[in-house]
C-alpha cells in the first residue's frame, strides 16, 4: 500500500541515489536513529514554539565534499557537493540530542548570485539528494543566479532514513487486499497495517515522534541561516507546497521568493484528501480515456471491470509473478502522473484485456520502487511515518464503510481503494498524529507564487486556491495552467516557466489569478 501523493513519477522513478557521507564541522553531536536520544516531551503533538536553535547549530560550518555513489549506482558530476547538517532531534529540546541530515549544493553558474534555492520534491519521503541533480536541466536558468540545493528530510535516505520492513515481508504485504470484500480480507488488511507500524517504531525508536512536517520547517529554517541567507527561496513540488505553507506559517518574516507548484489542499484532512485524490485521479483518466477516443463513462466501466476480474483471479505474467487488483491499479495510476506516459498505459490495458499482466506489473514495479532482484525502496516507508505522524484522523472500520459509496460515486475505478486507504494508512500507529489540517496561515508574508494545473491527478488544481485563501490576502497568488500530468513547471509551457522564472529571478509578480493555456 503506497499513498498517491509524490511527485512526477517519471522524474522519481530510477533516479541514482547519491550518498552524503561524512559530517559537519562541530562536536560532532549524536547522529543515527540508534542514539539514546532524550525522549519526546510531547510525542504526537505538534511542538510548542521553542527558543532559538543555539549557537553551536546556527554557527555550524558544512563540509561540502564530494558525493559518493552508494551501491551500484552513479554519483552526480562534479559540480555538485554534499554535506550533513546538524539538526535538533526534539526541536521543543533545542539544546538536546541532534540527528544530522544529507545536503546537496551546485554553486550559482553565473554572475549576479540571488542567494541559494532550496528544493522539496514531494512525498512526503522524496529523497532531494537523488533528485536535485536530475532536476538542474529543467532550473537551468535559475542555477545561473541560485546555489540549487536539496536535502533529504529526516526520516528520509541520507537523513536518518527509515526501513521498517525487508524485502521478503514488502513483497508479501503486496499480495494483501487493499479493497477487502470479506472479514478474513478485513482482518489481513488492517493486521498488515499494525504490523508496519510496529515495524517502524522497533526501526526508528525516538525519531518516530519526531518526524512530523513542522519538524522538517524548522529544520529548513535552521537550513537557511547556516547556509548565509537572511531569506529563504524555495521551490516546493507536490508535497513539498505543504511544507512551504507550513514554513511559511512558522516564520512569514523569512519567507524570499517562494513557487508551490502541484499544490496540496491545506484545508483537507486525510477523508477529505482521499477524496480530491479520487476526483483528481478520475478526472485525469477521464482525460486519458477522451484522448484515445473512448467515452470517459463507458471505458471507466471497463477498467473497473477488469479490477474486479482480477479481485478473483489476479493474471500471469512473465516474471512468474501474479498481477492482482491492487497491482493493477497502481499500474494504471502511475502513467496519469505524466501525459508522456499514457501511451504506456494504452499497452498495458491492452496487454491486460488480452490476459497477460506484464506490463501493469511493470508500472506497479515502477511505483513501488522495486527491482528486478526484488528489492523494495524505502521511499513509501519515510512517506508513511512522516504522514502518520502529521494526521490527527484515524477513521475507523465503520466509517469507512459508510463512506465507500461516495468514493465510489467520485470514481468508480479508484474510489473504493482510496477509501479504504483513509482506515488502513496509520491503522494502530504507535504515536498519534498532530493535526487534522495544517496550519499555514502567513499573514505579512512576502507574495507566494502557486502554481496549479487542471488536469493534475495527485493534487488537484482546486488546492492552489485554497492554499491562497489560508495564507491570507495579499501572500498567495495563483498561476494556474490547463495542462496534465502532476506539477507544471518543466513540463513544457513557456508560459508557466517564463512566469516563474521572472518571479524568481527578478521578483516579478504575476497578477494572481493568471492562465496559461494548455
Amino acid at each position: 500500500m503506497k499513498r498517491l501523493l509524490r511527485w512526477t513519477a517519471a522524474v522519481a522513478a530510477g533516479l541514482l541515489l547519491a550518498g552524503c557521507g561524512g559530517s559537519s564541522d562541530g562536536d560532532g553531536g549524536g547522529e543515527g536513529k540508534g542514539a539514546d536520544a532524550a525522549s519526546p516531551s510531547a510525542a504526537g503533538s505538534a511542538p510548542a514554539p521553542s527558543a532559538k536553535p543555539p549557537s553551536s547549530l546556527t554557527s555550524q560550518r558544512l563540509d561540502w565534499h564530494r558525493c559518493t555513489s552508494t551501491g551500484n549506482t552513479t554519483a552526480p558530476s562534479d559540480a555538485w557537493r554534499c554535506a550533513t547538517l546538524k539538526v535538533p532531534l526534539d526541536w521543543s529540546r533545542p539544546e538536546g540530542r541532534t540527528i544530522g541530515l544529507g545536503l546537496i549544493r551546485s554553486r550559482a553558474t553565473g554572475g549576479d548570485r540571488i542567494g541559494s534555492l532550496l528544493f522539496n520534491f514531494g512525498g512526503p519521503g522524496g529523497s532531494g539528494v537523488s533528485t536535485m541533480p536530475y532536476f538542474e536541466s529543467s532550473a537551468s536558468a535559475l542555477h545561473e543566479r541560485y546555489d540549487l540545493v536539496s536535502w533529504d528530510p529526516r526520516g528520509v535516505g541520507a537523513s536518518e532514513g527509515v526501513r521498517c520492513r525487508g524485502d521478503r515481508e514488502t513483497e508479501a504485504a503486496a499480495a494483501v487486499d487493499a479493497t477487502p470484500d470479506t472479514p478474513a480480507e478485513e482482518k489481513a488488511f488492517f493486521q498488515d497495517a499494525a504490523d508496519f507500524g510496529k515495524g517502524c517504531q522497533k526501526a526508528t525508536g525516538p525519531l518516530l515522534a519526531h518526524v512530523s512536517t513542522t519538524d522538517t520547517a524548522r529544520d529548513l529554517d535552521l537550513m537557511r541561516q547556516v547556509l548565509g541567507d537572511d531569506e529563504l527561496h524555495y521551490f516546493g513540488i507536490s508535497y513539498g507546497t505543504e511544507l512551504g505553507g507550513v514554513y511559511a506559517h512558522l516564520f512569514p518574516e523569512h519567507v524570499g521568493r517562494m513557487v508551490l507548484d502541484a499544490v496540496v489542499d491545506p484545508t483537507a484532512d486525510t477523508v477529505g484528501h482521499a477524496e480530491n485524490q479520487a476526483r483528481g485521479f478520475q478526472r485525469a483518466l477521464d482525460d486519458y480515456l477522451e484522448s484515445t477516443g473512448q467515452d470517459p463513462v463507458k471505458g471507466s466501466r471497463k477498467i473497473a471491470g477488469l479490477l474486479g476480474r482480477l479481485d478473483a483471479e489476479p493474471l500471469p505474467t512473465s516474471s512468474g509473478r501474479k498481477l492482482t487488483q491492487t497491482l493493477a491499479l497502481t499500474g494504471i495510476i502511475l502513467p496519469l502522473y505524466s501525459e508522456s506516459s499514457w501511451p504506456r498505459l494504452t499497452g498495458a490495458l491492452k496487454s491486460a484485456e488480452q490476459g497477460d499482466g506484464s506490463q501493469l506489473l511493470a508500472l506497479a514495479d515502477e511505483y513501488n520502487d522495486r527491482d528486478a532482484s526484488g528489492h523494495y525502496g524505502t521511499m513509501a516507508h519515510s512517506q508513511r511515518v512522516i504522514s502518520c505522524l502529521d494526521d490527527k484522523q484515524r477513521p475507523t472500520l465503520a466509517e469507512t464503510k459508510r463512506r465507500l459509496a461516495e468514493f465510489e460515486r467520485i470514481s468508480p475505478v479508484f474510489g473504493a481503494f482510496l477509501g479504504w486507504d483513509t482506515a488502513g494508512w496509520c491503522h494502530d500507529w504507535p504515536v498519534p498524529g498532530q493535526y487534522d489540517t495544517p496550519e499555514v496561515g502567513a499573514p505579512g508574508a512576502a507574495p507566494i507564487l502557486l502554481v496549479g494545473n487542471t488536469g493534475d491527478p495527485a493534487t488537484p488544481y482546486e488546492g492552489a486556491r485554497r492554499m491562497a485563501g489560508e495564507l491570507g490576502r495579499g501572500v498567495g497568488v495563483t498561476l494556474t495552467w490547463k495542462g496534465e500530468g502532476h506539477g507544471a513547471y518543466g513540463s513544457g509551457s513557456d508560459c508557466v516557466d517564463s512566469t516563474v522564472d521572472a518571479y524568481l529571478l527578478k521578483g516579478t509578480v504575476p497578477r494572481d489569478g493568471t492562465v496559461c493555456g494548455g
